[in-house]
């Protein structure tokens, strides 16, 4: 097992990772305030200590997590650039500077925004993880089991009814059938190559892939930054706090990116951190 240490100014663990971009971490039952993550077939367990953000990972995964993290981007470049857009971008880039954008399994991140669809988060964790229990292999990880997220191939080989049985409810179809076609709809090196509009017109071809998972598989599986997912909160945001009269999200994204560019993706985590965390506050 590998230890490694990241200054925590810009990588705050548990802001990461409830911001809404994973769905597979859990309380670590080893050490207060940590999470186990899974990202595909790993795991790591991950917290801030002190000054520090802490990965614990197997040594042949230290690569992995490195570039899952996303930690060779200098974020205080990205604040900084918040910063000079003022008002409510800085005071949410502040607030929510440890955010680190993730590289994630691309596999599972397209399956796992499907899943996403009109649902809540302990409901999508449940659900993910009954898709793992039920389909991927078994793995252990500091003297604890758990379940690799399935490969497409392993996907394909369950029957519908398996997913209906999990809770997917109408997304069951959606799941099963990108499982069956997934080698002919999702070209990995392919997508990668393309600019940002023309994968999420890629991935918008997909049966049951509708904007804001195509903007979600772009930011969290593809890196790209020049996404901005449009969800609840984020209409709220850019009503209350932009005076935003646009009803369509798919028109509020292309506002977003138009007006932040490059840095969509990450002001998108911020703004909505932010959001989300006063709503909280006032409650």
């Amino acid at each position: 097992m590998e230890k490694l240490k990241f200054l925590g100014e810009y990588f705050n663990v548990k802001d990461t990772v409830l911001c809404g971009q994973l769905f597979r971490y859990f309380p670590s039952s080893i050490k207060a305030g940590a999470y186990f993550i899974c990202s595909g077939d790993k795991r790591c367990l991950c917290y801030n200590e002190g000054d520090f953000a802490v990965i614990e990972c197997e040594t042949a995964d230290i690569e992995y997590f490195k570039n899952y993290f996303d930690l060779s981007r200098d974020y205080g470049q990205i604040v900084a650039a918040a910063n000079l857009q003022g008002g409510i971008v800085k005071t949410a880039a502040n607030l929510g500077k440890g955010i680190r954008i993730l590289n994630q399994n691309r596999t599972e991140t397209f399956f796992s925004f499907i899943v996403s669809q009109n649902n809540n988060i302990p409901r999508i964790k449940g659900i993910i993880e009954r898709l793992c229990a039920g389909a991927g292999s078994k793995r252990d990880f500091y003297g604890e089991d758990y379940y690799a997220f399935p490969t497409a191939e392993e996907l394909a080989a369950k029957p519908l009814e398996f997913f209906k049985e999990i809770g997917l409810g109408y997304r069951a179809e959606y799941i099963k059938r990108l499982a069956d076609e997934f080698n002919d709809v999702f070209n990995e090196s392919e997508f990668a190559a393309l600019l940002t509009k023309d994968l999420k017109k890629r991935l918008l071809s997909v049966y049951g892939v509708g904007p804001k998972v195509a903007d979600c598989v772009s930011l969290f599986g593809f890196h790209r930054s020049d996404s901005f997912p449009v969800d609840t909160w984020i209409e709220k945001v850019y009503r209350e706090n932009f005076d935003g009269k646009l009803t369509d999200r798919t028109k509020i994204a292309d506002y977003f990116v138009e007006t932040f560019g490059e840095n969509s993706g990450y002001f998108q985590q911020y703004l909505f951190y932010f959001k989300r965390s006063l709503e909280k506050e006032e409650k």
